[in-house]
């Protein structure tokens, strides 16, 4: 069967590929600089990029596994087994809205913007700039994925403040990793 395109539909289509390529997502920053990396490999130079996918809740920037000296990264299993044993408090620093929308079940809420302030919440006693953190609880901090800055800021200003870095954990993977894996959310939380 033979196709045939019109001079219109022939350019149409061009139309419409030119205006989908004007629209395609710019690539994200893989750090604070850079939006690709580009390496070595024996078949030549290959450039890394990242780009949106369906599995990503935002864009943001990568963070490292170790955001603050001290600090410990941490993984599903840890942070099943301190909901389960209560060997540490697993604490959602993300905005109200993101909670609302799905969190970790049995996880507490401690917005990063809130909590150099709340520390009294996690053991510490005082207030702000004049904390005292000796009986401070050990923590699993953790916020939208590997590409979110608000827990990391929040363990910067918990450090700051004088809480001490080896009760903090990182759950890096965040709800990014939770709920592509599967894991039970919970929702409408505030």
């Amino acid at each position: 069967m033979k196709t045939i395109f019109s001079a219109a539909a022939a350019g149409a289509l061009a139309l419409a590929l030119l205006v989908q390529s004007a629209f395609a997502e710019e690539p994200l920053k893989i750090d604070d600089n850079d939006t690709a990396v580009t390496i070595d490999t024996e078949d030549g130079a290959v450039e890394i990029i990242r780009k949106k996918t369906d599995a990503a809740l935002i864009g943001g920037v990568l963070q490292p596994m170790v955001p603050v000296p001290g600090v410990t990264p941490v993984g599903e299993l840890e942070v099943l087994d301190a909901l389960k044993t209560g060997s540490a408090k697993v604490v959602d620093m993300r905005t109200a809205e993101w909670r609302s929308e799905a969190t970790i079940p049995g996880s507490i809420h401690l917005p990063y913007i809130e909590v150099a302030s709340r520390l009294d919440e996690l053991g510490c006693t005082g207030e702000q700039g004049n904390w005292s953190c000796a009986d401070a609880v050990n923590i699993i901090a953790f916020c939208n994925g590997p590409a979110c800055g608000q827990s990391p800021i929040a363990m910067k200003a918990m450090v700051r403040e004088g809480y001490p870095a080896e009760k903090i954990f990182y759950y890096r993977g965040g709800m990014q990793n939770w709920t592509v894996l599967g894991l039970t959310v919970a929702e409408g939380m505030f």
